[in-house]
């Protein structure tokens, strides 16, 4: 990172959240009660679906992953945000942003997959209902699960040596409030042409085919439902997938908005409330959309809590 009219970088600065100083403190109690509900929702989950053997089955096994990679997604970035803002020194190491560029783009991607996942498993559950044990057998289950870890493995990593060979000069203010890859490369005075490139490439493997996915299944599932010509099936039909795409679609629309489709019109302020929704909101939401509400984790929640009462009582 050395060279003529340019300065070894050991560390950035964090601009941060456009908030007033007067403000700082609502804002920071609000951000604390999200993250603690995030990580509390999602542990709940991975409680329940390990303890209760009722929801030992693929559909489950999908949302523990995925409750998982919530909330380690969240804290990639929260608990410095949330420190950035009860601190005067919002500075991170050069290896740190590399780092949390790493981890963000992992548990992102992973998300990514888990979701086209889960939608696969509610396709082939409502769909083909006679034939879900044959097709979701454990070894294409296996498969779901271990594809994603690598893919999304290998992503991170390409993008985090391809950011690690450019040089970073004089200015190593962030405007924004974690190491946002594009954010990096507005600071980088290097030419960042290879980046962006391999950004669009992959962004619409990682991103733009799962998405397409999804929506494909959902959208069967649908037309598999208003089959039945009754009340009940139209409102199965929305109960079942329009709370999943809501979410799907604040996602994948924020990320794509963001990183395959940038405007030249997108002000910094608008950059971080969209990225503030896929870092923060959906975490936050998942696992009251895909898992609370559910009957069967209610079911789970009364006989763990029963059993545990009724040791105790014991």
């Amino acid at each position: 990172m050395t060279g003529r009219n340019q300065t070894i970088i050991t560390e950035f600065l964090l601009l941060g959240l456009p908030i007033e100083p007067e403000h700082q403190d609502l804002f920071y109690t609000l951000f604390l009660a999200m993250y603690v509900t995030t990580v509390l929702g999602n542990l709940l989950i991975m409680f329940l679906i390990r303890l209760d053997s009722h929801l030992h089955t693929p559909m489950y096994l999908f949302l523990s992953k995925l409750s998982f990679s919530d909330l380690c997604f969240s804290s990639v970035t929260m608990p410095k945000l949330l420190q950035d803002m009860q601190s005067q020194d919002p500075s991170i190491s050069y290896a740190g942003c590399l780092t949390q560029m790493y981890f963000f783009l992992f548990f992102a991607d992973l998300e990514s997959f888990l979701l086209v996942a889960m939608a696969y498993d509610r396709y082939v559950a409502i769909c083909f209902p006679l034939h879900y044990t044959t097709v979701m057998s454990p070894r294409l289950c296996l498969f779901l699960l271990v594809l994603p870890w690598a893919l999304t493995t290998f992503h991170a990593m390409l993008h985090t040596l391809l950011m690690a060979r450019l040089h970073f000069c004089a200015d190593n203010v962030i405007a924004h409030f974690f190491c946002d890859m594009s954010a990096l490369l507005k600071l980088s005075c290097s030419d960042t042409r290879v980046n962006e490139l391999v950004i669009f490439i992959t962004g619409g493997l990682i991103l733009v085919i799962p998405f397409l996915l999804i929506i494909t299944s959902y959208t069967r599932i649908v037309s598999s439902i208003l089959k039945v010509p009754s009340a009940r099936g139209i409102r199965k039909a929305f109960s079942t997938c329009g709370s999943h795409l809501t979410v799907v679609s604040l996602f994948y629309g924020t990320v794509i908005g963001l990183y395959l489709c940038p405007s030249a019109n997108n002000s910094t302020v608008k950059e971080t409330v969209m990225a503030m929704m896929y870092t923060v909101v959906t975490p936050m939401l998942n696992p009251f959309i895909y898992s609370l509400r559910n009957r069967d984790m209610k079911g789970a929640l009364g006989r763990v809590f029963y059993k545990k009462k009724t040791c105790f009582s014991l």
